[in-house]
């Protein structure tokens, strides 16, 4: 399985990084070239042939960091791409993308266009734990605890699988699946805000280092692999230190134009 980190930050911004910009992107990554996890950077980070190979898209949740590559990415296939991208997630999620944002007032709606036969994209509704494939890879989504329905994703491929967290503040559902995983080879959590932010992140329902640590042990395999990423750029350099102090043997904070393989 080849991950390739798209976007992994919870909001856009230019950064100085050893006085050079660097672009922090909001989450995206792109599975064997052709499965979206979230759609934050679908749209900004990939050239346009790029865009016509992705045939799904799963998302976590309906929040706009995790969502917004979707219009462009609709406009950009529109007369140039035959084949429909599916967006895949749960039924809430679904729901609010054709309520909130493709309702011919914030976008047009393109699970209707340019023909309602052939639209640009069309939708598949997951239950809660229950496995389904997608590509040739087999995806279970798992219940998360977000201000807003949520799900994680255990994603595997042959005998390697990756867990993805999504958005999420103190849960144990997801863990337990990790737990109780041969097949798990990696982990994607988020850690949104520093120590110092607990109270924003409570408000918010998001992870900081010290919960990001509560949260991995549950698994009980501390040498997991585990990548972190929806930092908020601003902060990203505290929550690092923060995470490093923590002793975990193989913690990465992800990038954007990283890759992966599982």
């Amino acid at each position: 399985m080849k991950i390739r980190v798209l976007g992994c930050h919870g909001s856009d911004q230019v950064c100085d990084e050893n006085g050079r910009p660097v672009q922090r992107r909001t989450s995206c990554f792109l599975i064997n070239d052709t499965v979206a996890v979230d759609a934050g950077a679908l749209a900004s980070s990939l050239r346009l042939e790029e865009q016509h190979g992705i045939r799904h898209v799963l998302l976590s949740h309906l929040h706009f960091d995790h969502i917004q590559g979707l219009p462009s990415l609709a406009d950009n296939r529109v007369g140039v791409a035959h084949e429909p991208v599916e967006i895949v997630s749960i039924p809430e999620v679904l729901d609010g993308l054709r309520t909130h944002i493709f309702n011919w007032k914030v976008y047009p709606n393109f699970f209707e266009l340019p023909d309602p036969k052939r639209p640009v994209f069309i939708s598949r509704s997951l239950a809660v734990g229950k496995e389904n494939e997608v590509a040739g890879l087999r995806v279970t989504p798992i219940r998360v605890n977000h201000q807003v329905p949520a799900v994680g994703f255990l994603i595997r491929e042959g005998h390697s699988s990756l867990l993805y967290s999504g958005d999420t503040y103190e849960t144990d559902e997801i863990w337990k699946v990790a737990a109780n995983e041969p097949t798990l080879k990696a982990v994607i959590i988020e850690t949104s805000f520093p120590d110092e932010m607990t109270e924003m992140a409570r408000i918010s329902y998001h992870l900081t280092p010290s919960l990001f640590g509560k949260e991995f042990r549950k698994i009980g395999r501390p040498d997991m692999p585990v990548y972190i990423f929806a930092m908020k750029p601003r902060v990203r350099q505290q929550v690092g230190q923060e995470l490093m102090a923590l002793g975990i043997t193989h913690l990465t904070m992800l990038h954007e134009n990283q890759e992966i393989l599982i």
